[in-house]
């Protein structure tokens, strides 16, 4: 089997790269592991969805199904319930082994690779929890998966670690089923999830944020029965006499996502340390000449619509790449975070360019007033003024770099904090 663009994973970065790809004129192939497109979004039955995509707000499930009708109606070969194996780079196109219950084991020959396999989330053992390993012990997303899909209750009393925007919609979920959830603890001093989930789904429910602390010791043997709980000095450190026993049922781990990347060590692409996926240009090209990152697998987003953005844009990249429309050795030069900025992607940008060029990055501390600044050789090509950054939402920022020295140094971000 042969396609010019092979996109793996059909959640929202998926489908969009499918579809932007197609429309593109590419012949495209979708493999998805699942039997059904739509990756996360179809356990995700809050709304908050599409506000950018679609002016509305929609549910998950509701904006995984719009997106497939427009998959669907376009010329893409999709494969569900299809795993890869391996994947191979040759001189001009990408050897993929694939299995599925209808082919067995089979190849798929691809011009360019778009990957957009999202992200997975932290484990208690990766987090080192002490204690027995019992039942009762669940990701957030395995909890929102079984109360949204099969309609099974985790835990009647539960204790929420970590405070990333999932674990905080899992409170307030689990409560509206009739759970009581005791806390949710974060051991950094700030909550790591959106502000307005923090006041939707634990203000509105009288759900306490207990910040600098964290869970040391889960109790039980056969299921959970109880954690102990402990405030944290500001290096980290549990603070003796702090301690703390909860009886509950049910421990939610809402403690980090990683982007699911180690399908592409073979390939061996530059990786970024901070957002540990692909170095990548501004069409979302990573160091291996026609291999595409886009959506979580590139960088942990917080808005659906922005990972629908980056699939949209890596696919056209990649269906251009496919015919010989995209040069593909233009000179790029890097872009290296400076100051407060904790990252910023692209980390890479294809020069010149005449299109605006869509850049990432989250503060490391909240600025109440900040000043941007791209430079170039001591020069200012880009010079903005932000207000109110919070290192929970990540800002996306279209900005002009036409101006940019193709042949000169790399480009430096800086995000200054400026004393209002």
């Amino acid at each position: 089997m042969k396609c010019d663009v092979a996109v793996i994973g059909s959640g929202p970065a998926g489908m969009a790269a499918s579809e932007s790809a197609s429309l593109a004129g590419a012949s495209v192939c979708l493999i998805e592991r699942e039997e059904r497109m739509g990756g996360v979004l179809k356990q995700c039955v809050h709304d908050g969805f599409g506000l950018f995509r679609f002016g509305e707000k929609l549910t998950g499930p509701e904006y995984a199904w719009r997106y497939a009708q427009k998959v669907r109606a376009l010329p893409v070969d999709f494969m569900g319930s299809t795993y890869l194996k391996t994947v191979k780079k040759r001189e001009t196109s990408f050897l993929l082994e694939l299995v599925n219950s209808t082919h067995g084991v089979f190849s798929l020959e691809a011009r360019t690779l778009v990957t957009a396999m999202g992200c997975r989330e932290r484990t208690d053992r990766q987090i080192f929890l002490h204690g027995e390993r019992p039942a009762g012990v669940f990701t957030a997303g395995q909890a929102q998966h079984f109360i949204n899909i099969r309609g099974l209750m985790p835990g009647r009393r539960c204790v929420i670690l970590g405070s990333g925007d999932i674990g905080l919609i899992m409170a307030r979920r689990l409560t509206l089923e009739g759970a009581e959830v005791e806390g949710v603890y974060e051991v950094g001093e700030r909550c790591s999830g959106l502000p307005r989930n923090v006041a939707q789904c634990l203000e509105d429910y009288d759900i306490p944020l207990h910040l600098r602390s964290t869970v040391r010791t889960i109790h039980g043997r056969e299921r959970v029965e109880a954690v102990t709980v402990a405030q944290l000095d500001e290096e980290g450190h549990p603070l003796n006499g702090t301690e703390r026993r909860i009886e509950c049922d049910a421990l939610i781990l809402s403690v980090g996502l990683i982007p699911e990347n180690d399908l592409l060590a073979p390939l061996e692409p530059e990786m970024d340390p901070v957002t540990r996926g692909p170095v990548v240009d501004q069409w979302g090209q990573t160091s291996v000449p026609g291999l595409f990152s886009c959506g979580n697998a590139l960088q942990v987003y917080d808005l659906v619509d922005h990972v629908s953005e980056s699939g949209h844009r890596a696919g056209k990249a990649a269906a251009l790449l496919a015919e010989q429309s995209l040069a593909t050795r233009a000179p790029r030069i890097p872009i290296h975070a400076q100051d407060f900025a904790s990252y910023i992607v692209p980390q890479l940008l294809q020069c010149p360019s005449s299109e605006m060029v869509s850049m990432a990055f989250r503060p490391k501390t909240p600025i109440e007033k900040a000043s941007l600044r791209i430079v170039q050789d001591g020069q200012d090509l880009v010079c903005q003024t932000l207000h109110w950054l919070r290192p929970a939402e990540m800002q996306n920022l279209p900005l002009d770099l036409s101006q940019a020295n193709p042949q000169g140094p790399g480009l430096e971000f800086h995000l200054e904090q400026v004393m209002p």
